[in-house]
């Protein structure tokens, strides 16, 4: 296998676009022989001539022409991959808050890709509820979070609009018994317009768990002893969506936005645009 070496690529390049040998050698702080001979080595590589010599001044033969491009690329990359590893600046911690319902399933992949491009920056991730999130936001504690959210406040940008639904035990029958039994968490950004909506339809219900914890409520619902409200797509595999054929009322639209500190921006802006190419994919 016959491997490119960087230093000979970035001496072809500089030659290439100084237009000359003797003016590349001052750019690359090298010797004028010491960049012919690289460029010598570089042709015998290859078993090709790249440069067409006259005088002072070089022009590229068309295999030049051609490697011009691949060269350019290689030396670049070589550039961006020592600038990420070892630059101050994409060193750090950010930290990001997410609702627990949309954890899943597109965090994980973000973070993953994250970590293999900016292995110096830890991200730590915070689970909350959209309330306190944006709580913490507003005091400067988070760098980027994720919401779910009826509508949209200032500085938040909308990645997706997903309906929320209805969900029970797999072929439960609690949605059919009345007074309707509902688990929800105490600081559930749902629970306030849904039951709002159950009162405005009429509905009786009362809340046969009232609690913290998550998975107490996943633990009730999937025992078929209450039902609770979760976005389309998002909820455990042991529960489901609710077809209720009409009688539940229909609890809408809510939109996942994010919110992002317009500090350190070399490394928040790409996990920015990860979190929206992540979404935007579901």
């Amino acid at each position: 296998m016959r491997n490119l070496d960087i230093t000979t690529l970035r001496s072809f390049v500089t030659v290439a676009q100084a237009g000359g040998v003797t003016r590349a050698s001052g750019f690359l702080n090298l010797t004028q022989s010491a960049v012919s001979m690289q460029l010598k080595r570089l042709e015998d590589l290859l078993d090709l001539d790249l440069l067409e010599r006259s005088g002072r001044t070089v022009a590229l033969t068309p295999a030049g022409e051609q490697l011009l491009g691949y060269a350019r690329r290689m030396v670049e990359l070589n550039d961006e991959i020592f600038a990420r590893l070892t630059d101050q600046i994409y060193e750090g911690e950010i930290t990001l808050g997410v609702p627990h319902d949309i954890v899943y399933p597109v965090i994980p992949q973000v973070l993953q890709r994250f970590h293999a491009e900016f292995p110096r920056v830890k991200v730590q991730l915070l689970s909350s509820y959209t309330n306190s999130l944006k709580a913490q936001y507003s005091r400067g504690e988070v760098d980027v979070i994720l919401t779910t959210e009826s509508g949209v406040d200032e500085g938040g940008a909308t990645l997706k609009e997903v309906p929320l639904r209805w969900i029970g035990a797999p072929g439960g029958s609690a949605w059919k018994q009345r007074p309707l039994r509902l688990a929800y968490c105490r600081y559930c950004t749902f629970r306030n317009g849904d039951l709002r909506k159950l009162d405005e339809a009429g509905i009786p219900w009362e809340m046969a768990v009232d609690s913290d914890s998550d998975r107490t409520i996943e633990a009730t619902v999937s025992a078929d002893l209450a039902i609770t409200s979760m976005l389309e797509g998002h909820a455990p595999p042991h529960l489901c969506a609710i077809d209720t054929n009409g009688a539940l009322p229909d609890l809408g639209v809510q939109r996942i936005n994010l919110y992002s500190n317009t500090t350190r921006p070399e490394i928040i802006a790409p996990l920015r645009g990860m979190i929206e190419q992540g979404f935007a994919t579901l």
